[in-house]
């Protein structure tokens, strides 16, 4: 054995010095002729792979500083060269072009080479010169290639290699690369996504392949060939030919506008969909029609009437402002000071000079930051200011905008005078006096931040369910509204505040919905209770105060999103750093059911929310008000049910992903249409028939108290509810008479009263199925033992139900019935098998339970029932850190905890090598 060790080892050491060599030919003596950080990486990487650096040609220093280019290579010890030009008048500098020669370079390598070079330096080496080039050749030659890809709506970007000739873009192609070009690509989001890493790989494969003999030579067509540089501006073009016309410019030379006769530059396009939002009317010279200035920037329109959204403008001054804030801003109409303003401003100003002490005078034209000032000193500022103003509204925000003091003072001067305060929401509620309390409902749909009629202008009538009474109307929404709401909800993720939001303040805005709602909690519970027949106490404590705990949980959790970083194989010579980052989708559809309305969309919005998408709301058509009347901002949407909303929803192609609670046959509708339509992200919360066992050496008291609760709660309207309970045979008989006797003193009644057990189901017609289904129970052959009526009273009110001898083959026994109904089988003492089996033997696996005092039949049961949720001597313990959601035709997904997150969040590998 140590011979064949030996052997192995030999063979090992052999492979790696084969390696080795290998790695160590085919190498070139390079010059390296160009700047910036693109060509400092390809000199890096070039030197990791072999090859020898013998002279570094860049730019002079600028201020003082060094080129990124010539810093790494003097840092290595290799020769660098600072000419600042190579040529005059056209002939080539003698004492340069020696310099050059005196390296003994093989090749050139010219990475974003912006000087001009002399053509007895580019054919000089054996192997000549190879140059990047940022587009596909031979479209868009010249220096603003990038610029032209993006102004041309080019569907694809890409770059060059080429072997440089006296046309210097017009050689030979080495090697392409391509990518798709993206709606709202930028200059720089293409040169940071694509350009400049694979640029830098491809700079580097290119030299091995002409260090190996194997780099082809294709020569270049003239057909598609083009020469263009930056053009004037003209508005009379389609909307998207101004996009692709501001995007491409970029910063250098920028588009611009003619606004109230100045020059103004246009930053940060983007398309808008069909939904614009309102805003002040702005006239552009040109333009096909007026601009419109929104809460998001300044939106423009093209001659074919559709448009774009610009975020920022900059004024010819330098100074950039959003474009939102153009009426605001102190380049338009500046207000004229009152008396005591004046004396106000004046105090101010010592404000600026105890700050910027070095500086002589505060003069109009004094820049906060450029005389020194830095972030702790703009939160002084605003503090020392709100104290001299009691209640002013002054954010940080307000100095990064307006840096010079008399800008500083305009901005000011309207917060004092509260110009700058948003409108109020206006909002038409439906109210009732009920309860003690007067309660105000919105009916309408909210969609991009504010209350408004559907589109059809349709309402329908809401019903309490405990005496069948109208509460109010609500907006009947159609597929119109559905197109309008997803079209706000993804311009509020793209474009909106929301999409660029920190984490943290994020967080902050969900805990303020958190305390609002308990501020409210009453009001909440009361509207819950008369618009579901949820019972008042329950209402508060549960559908209300889980609600308000959900909210605070994902709130913590929204700076607390992260990925990791994933060790793997090394590139040798090269070494690889790879980590994840977990990414919001963007635009989110949630349609909730009827039994919580509230708390239902607690537990998918939360999570959604403090993942960072936004989301279209739509909750069941039975059931609105309390959802509507948390719904207040634009980067939630709701819309009340209409015939299509939810099928609109399903298929709409800008929602990346839906969350569902309701019934199965519904929730696979909905996974066949996300799936045909763009293969939206789904998770479905259905249908269950939740088992529970009771052994003998239960806690009898336990047992029936919470074997109660699992089959009545909240009127038995309640997803996981024990559908069918298993009774060991030798404590059946007491198990029954105790549960009787329970059921006997519940009080059935109004949901409002604080001593109501048990409230009206829901709606008429899920009443008419409650009743139906008892009927059916009783036909084939089980005992009703109590209840499987009407109660005989206004309002839609079921007597708490109890069936036994329940055989496995029955409708009951395998249906659920959502509702008050208790179904009871027995099963043999000691068959702990036979009772699995039958508990598992439904389609459905939401939740279980099983009460037993012996620990190791527990574990075992929890261990081999097939549900999402175990509950062990208690039963509907749900909690907010809790993940939820179930097995089989119950679903998939999870609601609430960690694990909820991750259903709105989609992860991003990238690897990085250095």
């Amino acid at each position: 054995s140590g011979c064949r060790l030996f052997t192995t080892l030999t063979h090992m050491l052999f492979l790696l010095s084969c390696l080795l060599q290998n790695y160590y030919q085919n190498k070139l003596r390079l010059a390296l002729i160009g700047q910036s950080l693109f060509g400092q990486e390809v000199y890096t990487n070039l030197r990791k792979q072999g090859h020898r650096v013998v002279g570094v040609f860049t730019v002079p220093d600028r201020d003082g500083k060094a080129d990124p280019l010539a810093v790494v290579a003097e840092k290595d010890g290799t020769p660098v060269f600072k000419f600042p030009r190579w040529r005059v008048k056209g002939k080539p500098i003698t004492e340069v072009v020696e310099a050059y020669k005196a390296v003994g370079a093989e090749l050139n390598v010219m990475p974003f080479c912006s000087q001009f070079i002399p053509m007895n330096v580019i054919d000089h080496p054996a192997h000549g010169s190879i140059i990047y080039h940022p587009s596909i050749l031979p479209l868009h030659r010249g220096a603003s290639a990038i610029n032209w890809t993006l102004i041309n709506g080019d569907k694809k970007a890409g770059f060059s290699i080429f072997w440089a000739d006296d046309g210097l873009d017009t050689g030979p192609i080495l090697l392409q690369r391509e990518c798709p070009v993206e709606p709202n690509d930028t200059v720089d989001s293409l040169y940071n996504r694509f350009l400049f890493p694979e640029g830098i790989k491809a700079m580097v494969e290119s030299v091995q392949l002409i260090a190996d003999g194997k780099a082809p030579r294709v020569p270049q067509t003239e057909e598609g060939a083009s020469y263009e540089g930056i053009q004037k501006k003209s508005n009379s073009k389609p909307a998207e030919a101004i996009h692709n016309w501001i995007r491409g410019h970029d910063k250098v030379p920028g588009a611009w506008a003619v606004i109230d006769g100045r020059t103004v530059t246009l930053y940060g396009s983007s398309m808008l969909g069909e939904s614009v939002p309102a805003g002040q009317p702005l006239e552009i010279e040109g333009a096909s029609q007026p601009g419109v200035v929104t809460k998001n920037g300044l939106v423009l329109y093209g001659s074919d009437s559709k448009a774009l959204m610009v975020k920022n403008l900059q004024f010819e001054d330098g100074k950039m402002i959003p474009a939102a804030k153009y009426f605001y801003s102190g380049d338009t109409a500046r207000v004229e000071l009152t008396d005591d303003e004046r004396k106000i401003a004046e105090e101010i100003r010592g404000i600026w000079k105890g700050i910027l002490s070095n500086v002589a005078a505060i003069e109009e034209t004094t820049d906060f930051f450029k005389s020194g000032a830095a972030s702790m000193d703009v939160v002084r500022l605003v503090e020392e200011i709100k104290q001299r103003c009691v209640g002013l509204q002054l954010q940080n925000e307000d100095v990064y905008m307006a840096t010079t003091f008399q800008d500083f003072i305009q901005t000011f001067v309207r917060r004092l005078r509260g110009e700058d305060q948003e409108e109020e929401m206006v909002i038409d509620y439906a109210t009732k006096d009920v309860n003690n309390m007067t309660v105000k409902m919105p009916w309408q749909c909210f969609i991009n931040g504010k209350f408004e009629d559907a589109e059809n202008g349709k309402t329908a009538n809401t019903i309490n369910p405990a005496d069948g009474s109208v509460i109010c109307k609500v907006a009947y929404a159609s597929v119109g509204d559905v197109d309008r709401a997803v079209a706000a909800a993804k311009e509020a993720f793209e474009v909106g505040p929301w999409g660029r939001m920190n984490p943290r303040d994020r967080g902050t805005l969900l805990y303020k919905l958190a305390d609002l709602m308990e501020e409210h909690q009453e009001e909440l519970a009361t509207i819950e209770s008369i618009d579901s027949g949820a019972v008042y106490t329950l209402a508060l404590k549960t559908h209300v105060g889980m609600s308000i705990q959900t909210f605070r949980y994902f709130a913590g959790w929204c700076d607390k999103i992260q990925g990791k970083t994933i060790p793997i194989n090394q590139a040798r010579p090269n070494r690889n750093l790879t980590f994840t980052k977990k990414e919001p989708l963007g635009v989110c559809a949630i349609i909730i059911p009827w039994n919580y309305p509230l708390m239902m969309l607690a537990w998918k919005s939360a999570a959604c929310l403090a993942a960072g998408n936004t989301l279209v709301l739509k909750p069941a058509q039975v059931r609105t008000h309390t959802p509507a009347y948390i719904t207040t901002d634009s980067v939630v949407d709701f819309i009340p049910a209409g015939g299509m909303v939810g099928q609109r929803l399903s298929d709409h192609p800008d929602i990346r992903k839906l969350g569902f609670t309701g019934s199965t046959p519904i929730g696979k509708q909905i996974m066949k249409s996300c799936a045909l339509s763009n293969l939206k992200k789904v998770s479905l919360e259905l249908g269950g028939k939740s088992p529970l066992i009771i052994f003998s050496d239960c806690d009898m008291d336990k047992a029936v108290r919470m074997g109660m609760s699992s089959v009545f709660f909240n009127k038995g309207e309640n997803c996981i509810a024990a559908g069918r309970l298993f009774v060991e045979e030798s404590i059946h008989d007491e198990y029954i008479r105790r549960v009787l006797e329970e059921i006997k003193k519940m009080k059935v009644g109004d949901p409002l009263d604080r001593s109501t057990d048990h409230g009206p189901q829901n709606h008429k017609a899920h009443m008419d199925k409650l009743v139906e289904y008892c009927e059916v129970g009783v036909k084939e052959g089980a005992t009703l033992v109590y209840g499987g009526k009407q109660v005989d009273r206004p309002g839609f009110f079921m007597e708490p139900t109890l069936f036994t001898d329940v055989e496995d083959h029955m409708f009951i026994a395998k249906e659920e019935s959502f509702g008050p109904i208790m179904v009871v089988s027995k099963f043999k003492d000691g068959d702990i098998d036979g009772v699995l089996n039958r508990a598992n033997d439904t389609e459905f696996g939401l939740a279980s339970g099983v009460f037993t005092r012996d620990i190791n039949k527990a574990m075992y049961v929890s261990e081999k029932l097939d549900a999402g949720t175990v509950f062990v001597n208690t039963y509907n313990k749900t909690d907010v850190a809790s993940p939820f959601g179930g097995f089989k035709q119950s679903g998939f997904g999870k609601d609430l905890g960690e694990d909820a997150l991750n259903e709105y969040l989609r992860t991003k590998a990238v690897t990085v090598e250095y």
